[in-house]
């Protein structure tokens, strides 16, 4: 039925298909030495459906048969070279070409004797100029008619072939498939089957045997076959549940269908139990029987050892049941446990929404999966200005950025999904108001959907305090520097001053040495009061990202040309770090503060030691001298400013580079010995996300 309607529909097809429209351009060759007469029949056939080929000669003519086929081919007979006999004498004994209808067209050979040769070596028609123009189109176009209906006739036949033998092919190769298919599965039941399947005729003669009987009894399938079913099965058991000898009678009589136990019997004479179910059959009236034998071994022992099991269980269970009883009261104790559990997370759930609403912090809990927010409480509200409709289940676009670099948090972003603790951010209110605070965020799940539960400390208040209390504590520190500064500017003064009030009184000019003196005393003032300046004023840092080590490789010429004009050396070893967002005039100005310091500290041939590495996403710069050490005792007053050891220091230097560190983020470690002082400043890198949005100091 399948078949059918299949050839149905391609033949509707197909018939669709010739009957549309004619689109095919037919090609029509002429073939004329000159050109003038080309034109003419080009005239004359000119058509939208016809494609004129044109030849000056019969090998031209006959390299266009080879390129393409023609309808009809209008063939002079006097040429140059091949004439028009010759040409189609050739086109003719080309298996390709000999069907295609020649016209002659000749003005010269109008003898009978050259017609006839036309016709003779396979010409249709024979066409003397001048012609009628009308008779040649419609000779043509009759030819050209016939070309059609020929080109159909044979798409036609090939198409009805090619459906004949796809059908063919179809039926032959689903007849093979079902073929193998049946041989594949039966041979695979044969090999995989855990049963002995032998087939018998009536006298109980073995016919055949599946492999598995080499696994179950030992045997050969050709040591078997032909011998007497009771090689294999010596004793069966009868309705009277006893066994008996295995007789021909008893096998073929016993109901199709039904198990019997059996005894089968080894190659090595070993007996084991055995089911035993025939199935009959007729073929061409001989009787035909099939035995299925099934080791049952297996199942005995299980079967033995489950009834010496069921005692045991039996005294199990008596005893299990005063353990359930004993369990049951437990159990009691433990619903009991379960209920009060559960009115304690009652408790704890009505605590949580307590503290949720009361929590001065802004907190809100979010959908991990579209950002939805579940709740907020009044505080969010309060802070945000935004009323709780506006909010609740809403996927509401609230925006969180970092205070270190201005990068905006969104939790739903995967890079984000960890867990946050005090992490400074800005956050955005309805009327536009930028705030600040600290985030700290929990993942939750909610009835089986990840959330996050995030709580902001509002600290923009406390951030305009402590701005406050750092300008007044700023104040307090200048005016206690002032009265420092009073105290080391007053010496160069007196110095200078003594001198002049010296010169005034003695008409004599002053010494080269005293003035000299003077101007060492004047540059000493200069420096403290510049080096005041430069750590009492709250300067913003330029920061930009760049390499630390391009920088102090900068300013390692200056250093090791100081430490030769010393006598001592530099030593440095810049490891590959990543790149920082610092300062670079800042930082010159801390590593220079450093260096001098430590050549400073250093006795003649002391070496200077700066190293950068990385660790623990870190980048760390080491200044190392070779001095005496630091006293313990002045370890804690380090940084505070006039605060100095040396002769002629200043105790600024120092306190500039805590300034500057502390405009970087950065934290100044400070390990002394007998064998030299190491100062350590460690940078941040912030190698991931939490680093990243970090806005606290170190």
């Amino acid at each position: 039925m399948q078949n059918t309607m299949k050839y149905s529909i391609q033949q509707k097809n197909f018939t669709e298909k010739i009957n549309k429209p004619d689109t095919d351009i037919i090609n029509i060759l002429m073939v004329d030495d000159l050109k003038e007469n080309l034109v003419a029949l080009e005239a004359v056939l000119s058509s939208p459906s016809y494609h004129l080929v044109t030849a000056r000669s019969g090998e031209e003519a006959l390299k266009c048969i080879l390129k393409q086929d023609f309808a009809v081919i209008l063939l002079d007979v006097q040429m140059p070279g091949l004439n028009g006999f010759e040409t189609a004498k050739l086109i003719k004994s080309r298996k390709k070409s000999k069907n295609i209808p020649i016209i002659f067209i000749t003005a010269i050979s109008q003898d009978m004797e050259h017609v006839l040769q036309g016709y003779s070596v396979g010409a249709i028609d024979y066409i003397f100029k001048p012609f009628n123009p009308e008779t040649l189109k419609q000779k043509v176009e009759q030819f050209v008619k016939i070309y059609k209906n020929h080109t159909e006739s044979l798409k036609h036949s090939e198409w009805k072939k090619s459906v004949e033998l796809e059908e063919v092919h179809t039926v032959l190769h689903r007849t093979a498939f079902d073929l193998y298919k049946t041989e594949t599965i039966s041979k695979m039941v044969n090999e995989t089957l855990m049963d002995t399947i032998v087939t018998f005729d009536e006298s109980g003669t073995i016919l055949s045997i599946n492999p598995t009987v080499r696994k179950m009894f030992g045997f050969y399938e050709g040591e078997v076959i032909g011998k007497h079913l009771t090689t294999l099965l010596p004793v069966v058991k009868q309705e009277e549940e006893r066994m008996v000898p295995l007789t021909t009678h008893s096998i073929t009589k016993t109901p199709q269908g039904k198990i019997v136990e059996g005894v089968g019997l080894r190659k090595d004479k070993n007996r084991f139990p055995v089911d035993v179910q025939i199935a009959a059959a007729t073929i061409e009236n001989c009787p035909l029987f099939v035995c299925t034998i099934r080791d049952v071994t297996e199942r005995k022992e299980i079967e033995k050892i489950k009834n010496q099991q069921f005692n045991l269980l039996k005294r199990v269970v008596e005893e299990r049941t005063l353990d359930l009883l004993s369990t049951n009261e437990k159990l009691k104790e433990e619903i009991k446990e379960r209920k009060k559990v559960a009115d304690n997370l009652f408790v704890s759930h009505e605590r949580f929404k307590k503290i949720f609403e009361a929590s001065p912090c802004l907190m809100a809990i979010r959908s991990m999966e579209n950002g939805r927010f579940i709740d907020v409480n009044k505080a969010w509200l309060q802070f945000t200005g935004y009323e709780y409709e506006q909010v609740k289940n809403q996927v509401f676009d609230w925006a969180l950025y970092t205070c270190l670099d201005g990068k905006r948090i969104n939790l739903a972003d995967p890079r984000w999904n960890v867990t946050l603790s005090n992490v400074k951010v800005n956050y955005q209110s309805k009327n536009g108001e930028m705030r600040s605070g600290l985030l700290s965020t929990e993942f939750i799940d909610i009835q089986d959907e990840t959330c996050v539960l995030t709580l902001v400390n509002d600290i923009t208040e406390s951030e305009r305090l402590e701005k406050e209390m750092l300008r007044l504590d700023r104040l307090n520190l200048i005016g206690e520097m002032a009265a420092g500064i009073a105290h080391e500017i007053r010496n160069p003064m007196t110095t200078v001053h003594g001198f002049l009030q010296m010169w005034k009184t003695n008409s004599e000019p002053l010494s080269p040495i005293y003035i000299d003196i003077m101007l060492d005393e004047l540059n000493r003032a200069n420096s403290i009061i510049k080096e005041f300046l430069t750590l009492a004023k709250n300067k913003a840092s330029n920061k930009t990202k760049q390499s630390l080590n391009r920088i102090l490789e900068a300013i390692l010429p200056l250093i090791t040309a100081e430490a030769n004009l010393a006598g001592k050396g530099v030593q440095y070893d810049f490891q590959p770090c990543p790149e920082l967002l610092i300062d670079e005039k800042e930082i010159r100005q801390l590593f220079l503060n450093l260096a001098l310091n430590g050549l400073e500290a250093m006795e003649f041939g002391g070496e200077l030691i700066v190293r950068t590495y990385c660790e623990d996403d870190r980048v760390i710069l080491e200044v190392q001298d070779a001095g005496i050490g630091i006293n313990p005792d002045n370890l804690d007053k380090i940084g505070t400013p006039f605060f100095t050891t040396k002769e002629n220091g200043t105790g600024l230097g120092l306190a500039v580079c805590y300034s500057v560190a502390d405009r970087h983020h950065a934290k100044i470690n400070v390990q002394t010995g007998q064998d030299g002082t190491c100062f350590s400043i460690c940078f941040n890198v912030e190698p991931d996300q939490k680093a990243e949005i970090t806005g606290e100091k170190p």
